[in-house]
Formats: structure tokens, sequence, C-alpha cells
């Protein structure tokens, strides 16, 4: 089993303090290892290292034939392709979404701009679009200040369940930790209820 991992929140998790959604993420990941000894697993932390956005200068990278591009288009290019290679290889992606304003963080939409590419990740055909990521799990796991699960306030889920599946993606589990800015009380219920989530994904995974 290839995992990849991707950690979008703008904090990074440092000795248990931090990122909620990244180290509820580190949860599934450790359960599905231990489900499926000898996974691989590769991990980008956008708080690490952030992607850049998509501006003119990557488009005009992205349209401009291989053998004419600059060696900064060339590279910028590159980059990409190594992300799309990362998500061809994974057989799970466990991917963090925590919710900044109601929608998913700048550094989570570069990684999805940097993802999907026509002809590569999804294609156009006569009868529409079709995702060519397919045969793969996502778990997305979804942390948040407030209760917003199955309110018009709740972007995310929607939103990336239609953006995973125009790239192929379609099996797709969310884990929610709610209510994590309103006091201790509603703090531990949301990670409590969280991972009862992410043990109930876990307990339907099947080793490889």
């Amino acid at each position: 089993m290839n995992i990849l991992q991707i950690n979008s929140s703008a904090r990074r998790l440092h000795e248990g303090q931090g990122s909620v959604s990244t180290l509820l993420a580190n949860e599934v990941v450790q359960g599905l290892v231990e489900r499926n000894p000898g996974a691989q697993v590769h991990v980008h932390d956008l708080a690490v290292r952030p992607l850049p956005a998509m501006d003119e200068a990557t488009l005009g990278a992205l349209f401009t034939p291989a053998d004419a591009r600059t060696q900064a288009q060339a590279d910028r290019v590159a980059f990409n392709d190594q992300l799309i290679a990362e998500l061809q290889a994974a057989d799970v992606v466990v991917l963090t979404a925590p919710m900044i304003n109601f929608g998913v963080s700048s550094q989570l939409k570069n990684w999805i701009d940097a993802v999907a590419r026509a002809g590569v990740t999804f294609r156009y055909t006569a009868t529409g679009p079709e995702g060519l990521l397919t045969g793969k799990k996502v778990i997305v796991v979804s942390s948040r200040g407030g209760v917003h699960r199955d309110q018009p306030s709740d972007n995310i889920v929607p939103y990336l369940k239609v953006t995973l599946a125009f790239l192929g993606m379609k099996d797709v589990d969310f884990v929610l930790a709610e209510g994590l800015n309103m006091g201790e009380e509603a703090a531990a219920k949301g990670l409590a209820s969280a991972r009862e989530e992410i043990a109930a994904i876990l307990g339907e995974a099947q080793p490889a």
C-alpha cells in the first residue's frame, strides 16, 4: 500500500501542539500502517514547504511546449509533475482540510491546482469530463472552530466531493473535528467524535 498524506494547515504540529488536522491525519496514517505492514508513506507538510500559487507565470509554463520552455518554466512544470506522480502512485490519500473562513486553506487549494491537469489527471470527452485518478481511497480530515456538519456554512465537504470526483476519486470518507474553539468541553467532544469516525473508517479498511 502506498499512502500519500497531504497536511494543508498553516500551522505545524510540534510535540503534539499546533495543527489538529495534522494530529488526526497522523493517527489515520498510523492506523493504516498498523493494518498494512510494509505500507509506504509519503508526507507533504505544506506548513513546512508551502506550494506556490497558480499564477500567470505558472500558466505560461504549462501552456508552453516542453521543448520551448525556459529553465525556470521547465523547473516549475517538473515540480507539479512530481506532485502528480505521487498522487498517481498512491493507493490511499489522507488529506487534511482545516476550515479557514468557511473554506479550505490556500495551501490545499494550491495543491489541488497543481495536480488538476487536463489530459493527465482528468480529460474532456464527447460525453463530458472524465477523472483519471481512479481506484483510490481518500480520507479527508477537517478541523473546525465551530460546528458546521450538514449546514450551509460547510463549503468544504461539497467542494472536495465535487473536486475529488472530477479527478476520478469517488471513494471519499470525511472525518470532522468540530467545536474546537468553543471551549474545552466542546473541543474534547469534537476530538472524541473525530476519533470515533477514524476508528470506524479504519475498521472498514482491509489489509492490502
